[in-house]
């Protein structure tokens, strides 16, 4: 079975992730920390904010809730984006 991937829509999932982390004033490297100290779980966000690596419904999620907004509130800027 053939997956979809719509490229250009995880291209505006990554630049809203790096607006957010921006904005936030962070490095890649202080949000993978902070997460590995909330939650347990290591996210690799150079590797998503450039492309190497997919997400998942839960990294979505988690990085939603770290940057302090709700999912629809996100996708409701990737959406805008488009």
């Amino acid at each position: 079975m053939k997956q979809i991937k719509n490229t250009e829509l995880l291209s505006s999932i990554r630049e809203a992730f790096k607006k957010l982390r921006a904005d936030k004033g962070v490095t890649q490297e202080t949000v993978s920390n902070d997460i590995q100290n909330l939650k347990g779980v290591t996210i690799s966000i150079g590797r998503i904010e450039t492309g190497d690596n997919d997400l998942s419904v839960s990294t979505i999620s988690i990085l939603c809730e770290y940057y302090g907004v709700s999912i629809s509130e996100f996708f409701g800027k990737v959406e805008a984006a488009l």
